[in-house]
This record gives C-alpha cells, structure tokens and sequence, in this order.
C-alpha cells in the first residue's frame, strides 16, 4: 500500500461519495448504536456494498446475525427506564468506536495511520456529536418530565437511526447534507449547553 495520500483519490466524487456515505452512518451510529453497523452489514453481505479487504469480516453471515442480535436487544433495553440511563452511559463510548470503525471503511487507500486519524476525526467526531445532543436531549427530558416522556424520545433516536442509515445507503449524497445541517444543529447545542453550566454552577455558589 503507498503511504503517500494521492490528492486526485482523495478529491474525486467516488471518494466525496463515500466520505458521506461513511459520516452517515457514523452519525446514525450516535442514534443507536448498532442500527448502522447492521445496515452495513446486510448491504455488503448482498453485495451492495464492496468493503475493503481488512473490513470482510463485516461481510460475514455470523457478523450479521451478531449485529442483527445486539441491535434487537439495544432497542428493547431503551424502552426499559431504569436500563436506558446505562445504556446511555456504555452507548457513548461505544458509538465513537462505531463511528470510526464504520469511516474508516469506507476510507480512500492510504496509510493506515493516517487512515484511521481521519476515521477518527470525521467518523468517531460524527457519532460523538450526535450522541452528545441526545444525551443532552434525554437529561432535559427526564429533568421535564421525570422519564414519561423517554420511551417517545426512544422511538426518535430509533426512527432516525434506521432512516439515516438507509438513506446513507441509498442516496449518500442526500444523506450527506441533512448530516452535516444535523452537526452543525449538535455543535451549536453542545456549545450552549457547556457554556451554560458553568455559568449556573457560578450563580449556585453565590447564592447560597
């Protein structure tokens, strides 16, 4: 493999194709965690989607059925109250992990280094991002309503995950777009919602 980065193969459309193909998923991966690594399972097992050689376990009979299993069980375990907290708790790790994996195969040839650098960045970013709004989404919602109302914010992140995963399969390039607005939409929340704390942490201590 040349460790060089050959700029024509990194700015072609195949390539933009399927950088947002690969953020795509990576965001859906911050919604649920397995829904995208199932969808990507099923399209290359169909031949849909033809992975790199260092991915073909993705393509594998047992990977599906693995990732259709941890999927099924994810969504269940959401609707449960005490168990949804948890797994906010191990899904936000896990979806960074997810979301690199998922970019990095559909990472142009390069140096593996610098491969998995940006898997990183675009892809773990990506999933972090979104997982982050919906973890500050699910505190205001349990903060509102004492947990009545996360079973419906359940079937959100479910809905999502599935129609961002196919769609990024289906049409990347549309996918693609509504991501990005999505990111920039996570940014701006994740941002306030840093700044604010400390602003309320300070106006805590000085009143008491």
């Amino acid at each position: 493999m040349n460790p060089t980065i050959d700029l024509n193969t990194l700015f072609n459309l195949d390539t933009l194709i399927e950088f947002l193909l690969g953020i795509s998923l990576s965001a859906a991966a911050g919604f649920r965690v397995f829904v995208p690594l199932l969808a990507l399972s099923v399209a290359s097992v169909v031949g849909h989607l033809d992975l790199p050689t260092n991915f073909d376990w993705l393509e594998s009979p047992q990977a599906l059925v693995v990732f259709a299993v941890a999927c099924l069980l994810e969504i269940i375990g959401y609707y449960i109250p005490w168990l949804d907290h948890l797994l906010d708790t191990v899904a936000t790790p896990a979806a960074f992990i997810a979301g690199t994996i998922v970019a990095a195969s559909f990472a142009p040839e390069m140096n593996p280094l610098v491969q998995w650098t940006l898997a990183l960045i675009a892809g773990g970013g990506s999933a972090g991002l979104t997982k982050g709004l919906m973890n500050i989404l699910r505190l205001t919602s349990t903060g509102v309503s004492g947990g009545l109302t996360n079973p419906v914010l359940s079937t959100i992140e479910l809905t999502i995950a599935i129609a961002l995963s196919v769609l990024a399969i289906a049409t990347p390039l549309v996918a693609g777009i509504i991501v990005i607005g999505v990111l920039i939409f996570a940014i701006q929340r994740v941002w306030k919602f840093f700044k604010r704390k400390p602003s309320s942490q300070q106006s805590e201590s000085i009143s008491t």
